[in-house]
Formats: structure tokens, sequence, C-alpha cells
């Protein structure tokens, strides 16, 4: 009885779980290999139902964007009129890019104005909140973050003031 051979997309799969320790250091390769993801797209984001337990957690509403990136994350969050979120921080940076509406975040001790069309960047391990200026209008941005990355290596940590402390 003869062994089926291998195709090289069951190899390329393979290779992708294969976990290594610092003694098989040679045999890793530096040359990528395309791995067909799961999926391209996540339509219709904020439709497909906000993430209630971080929402409940975050105090404001978050969706998470769905896509197998083993390195970035992308959220849209918002901030209802007048909310102050709470103070916390993580290992992971973030950038936020601003929809709609005006606020700040402090980081630290420094407070940033931002409004539609800003970009804001949170350093890993920053104290920081978010608070929507408006008493009658959201504020919506969108959070990129390197938190899968992090997660992968076992080294993101998220903390919230008050609860964690």
């Amino acid at each position: 009885m003869t062994k089926p051979e291998t195709t090289s997309a069951a190899m390329e799969i393979q290779e992708e779980q294969k976990q290594f320790s610092s003694k098989d250091f040679h045999k890793t390769y530096a040359r990528p290999v395309y791995v067909k993801p799961s999926h391209l797209i996540h339509r219709n984001i904020v439709n497909a139902g906000e993430h209630n337990q971080f929402s409940t957690e975050r105090k404001h509403p978050v969706y998470f964007v769905d896509l197998p990136s083993k390195n970035v994350s992308l959220t849209i969050g918002g901030l209802l009129p007048g909310q102050v979120t709470n103070r916390h921080r993580h290992t992971y940076e973030t950038v936020l890019y601003v929809l709609e509406g005006k606020g700040w975040t402090e980081i630290e001790d420094e407070r940033i104005e931002w409004q539609t069309g800003d970009a804001v960047y949170i350093p890993s391990w920053a104290w920081h909140r978010h608070q929507n200026l408006s008493d009658t209008e959201p504020a919506k941005y969108i959070a990129c973050e390197n938190a899968p990355q992090l997660q992968n290596l076992g080294v993101a940590l998220r903390e919230e003031e008050g609860r964690d402390l």
C-alpha cells in the first residue's frame, strides 16, 4: 500500500500549524508562502451587530471587524452623547481615526482634542480614556491595533482602572 502524495496546499497548512522552539531555528525559512485565508471581506460590519461583552465592559458600542488577520485588528467604536469611557491601558498600540464627532482622549496626563478626520495615537501601556464633547450627537471612530500579534505571542494584556487594580 502506498502513501498518497501530500499536496502543496496541505504542506502549507502543516507548516502554518507547526510550533517551533529555539532548537528548531535552522528549520525556519525566510521565504513567505501564501496561505489562502478563510475570508477576505466582512460586509455590513455595523449591521452584523455590536460586540455585547466588550461594549458593556467599555461602556460604549464596539463593532469588531471579523477578518483573519494575525497581526492587526480593526474595530468601529462609538461614544454616545457626552459619554466618558473608563480609564484603561493595554500592551498593544492603538491608532484611532475619527469618522464623526468631536471629543478628547486623555493619554496619561495629556488631553488630546480631536474631531472628524483626525487620527490619534495611543502608545502601549499608557492609561487613557475618551470623551464625546457633544451632548446631542454620537462620535464614531475606527481603531486599529496590533493586539492579535501580541495575543499570538502571549503578551497582550489589558487593564481597566478600578477593576483590575
